[in-house]
């Protein structure tokens, strides 16, 4: 069985409710432990000799520096894909399978952040696909906005707070989510949209450094002096249809702030 095979068994067991790994062999817990035979005692030579000292670590590069380093000289999209790829202090990277870094209209008036790659995603190498993307699409389309179109006014951008997914859509880590801000502030740079729509506690926490989207959805934010909606996650309405009523009134009140002023 190859790597991938055994991470997608476990991740199925995980999902089944799977909460702890037992052996094929029973352990009788109350068996007394074996002792441990105690180290031999150093002859007066050996004490006499030179041992060599331990090595000593280097100390641990700081990956907020080096991710703010990494984007430093980055001037275009592609720069910053390929500046993602060259970064090795993410360690959810060797988890997954595929870098998810964008689709849409590049340039489109709205530009939209997932939180974490799905499954799905990490599959296909770009966010919101499955049945979470099917749904995003239909609230999108629903108020005239698409992933497929080519212009501005009516395309959206998206792209994901994290760029691999965590390990069984686990929440990641506060040094995750400091060592990739770097990256998705200089993205919306590049994209430089009129409105950003934040998805999900993950998106929400990495751009205004607070998390709860039940209390921040539908609240108007400020990034990089943009207005910015946090939103609930495709994923979690399908989880949670009852709430699709609350995202439709977020989505009304995307379109009134996309429409010109009179």
């Amino acid at each position: 069985m190859d790597y991938w095979d055994a991470h997608a068994l476990l991740e199925w067991q995980v999902e089944l409710g799977v909460s702890e790994a037992i052996g094929e062999t029973p352990v009788n817990r109350y068996e007394a432990p074996q002792v441990m035979p105690k180290p031999a005692e150093k002859t007066a030579q050996q004490a006499d000799s030179k041992t060599p000292p331990a090595p000593v670590k280097a100390p641990k590069t700081d990956s907020v520096d080096e991710a703010q380093k990494a984007v430093s000289a980055v001037t275009s999209v592609s720069e910053l894909h390929t500046a993602l790829q060259a970064f090795e202090q993410c360690d959810l990277r060797r988890g997954a399978r595929n870098l998810v870094f964008q689709d849409g209209l590049f340039g489109a008036r709205v530009m939209v952040v997932g939180d974490f790659p799905s499954r799905e995603d990490d599959l296909e190498g770009k966010p919101f696909t499955g049945p979470a993307g099917t749904l995003l699409d239909k609230m999108f389309d629903a108020i005239d906005l698409s992933r497929s179109a080519q212009n501005a006014e009516q395309g959206i951008y998206l792209t994901t707070a994290l760029p691999w997914r965590p390990p069984a859509n686990s929440d990641p880590s506060a040094d995750d989510i400091a060592m990739l801000k770097p990256f998705l502030l200089k993205h919306i740079e590049l994209a430089d949209p009129d409105v950003i729509v934040l998805m999900g506690n993950s998106a929400c926490m990495m751009a205004l450094g607070r998390a709860g989207i039940t209390r921040l959805r539908g609240q108007w934010q400020t990034v990089l002096g943009k207005p910015t909606l946090p939103m609930v996650t495709p994923r979690d309405l399908l989880r949670t249809p009852l709430a699709k009523r609350e995202a439709w009134a977020d989505l009304l009140d995307l379109r009134a702030r996309l429409k010109p002023s009179d």
